[in-house]
């Protein structure tokens, strides 16, 4: 099995905090999205869209992170995945809720003030940040209060831990802050704290090491 996929990626570090939580064995192929890697015409084989993490097992072919991380639950007895309807709903709830707003808030705050310096693509703009750091308190705010009385987002561990944490990691070197929402970062504390994403966390840091130079 082998995972392409570029580490610092929050959807690929919650792929790979996954499969360490799970035990799955994996080959990485490390895709430089600095580099453009994604847009070589090897890797558009394997991903039309450009796009990590990729997942190639025997003749499988899988793209899109959330699509990954559930295949690797099948595989492995339905791991991460709660056994009620009702948990499985709120599974799925917060698997979209990252993927539809969660995502694309903390992505646009990263792309100006991560990808930007580190690119050489000019200043941060500052007027992309004031709004989506404001879609991002108002969405950790529902987040903080969804996590009252509850440990774990589906009631016991799962996907969307792992899925909405690799998210909120990067809130640091976004400048964005968590000290509003107790309740979340308690929840956060926990999940990165959990082996898996401590080495999920350690290979984002090694993948960004040559560009921190």
């Amino acid at each position: 099995m082998k995972l392409y996929d570029f580490a610092f990626s929050p959807n690929c570090r919650k792929v790979r905090a996954v499969a360490y939580e799970l035990g799955v064995s994996f080959e990485p192929v490390h895709v430089d999205l600095f580099q453009r890697a994604s847009r070589a015409p090897e890797f558009l084989e394997l991903n039309p869209n450009g796009r990590v993490p990729v997942l190639v097992d025997d003749d499988l072919v899988l793209w899109e992170s959330t699509a990954i991380m559930r295949y690797l639950a099948a595989k492995c007895g339905g791991g991460l995945v709660p056994a009620t309807a009702r948990a499985q709903a709120e599974l799925d709830r917060w698997l979209a809720w990252q993927l539809a707003h969660l995502g694309p808030a903390m992505t646009a705050v990263a792309f100006e003030r991560i990808v930007k310096r580190l690119t050489g693509q000019g200043a941060p703009n500052e007027a992309v940040i004031a709004i989506s750091s404001a879609d991002f308190a108002q969405l950790s705010k529902v987040l903080d209060a969804a996590l009252s009385g509850r440990d774990y987002l589906a009631g016991s561990l799962s996907l969307a831990d792992f899925a909405l944490a690799s998210h909120y990691s990067l809130a640091p070197l976004c400048g964005l802050s968590l000290a509003e929402f107790p309740r979340l970062e308690s929840w956060l504390t926990r999940v990165l704290g959990r082996d898996s994403m401590r080495r999920a966390l350690a290979d984002a840091q090694a993948a960004m090491r040559p560009h921190a130079a």
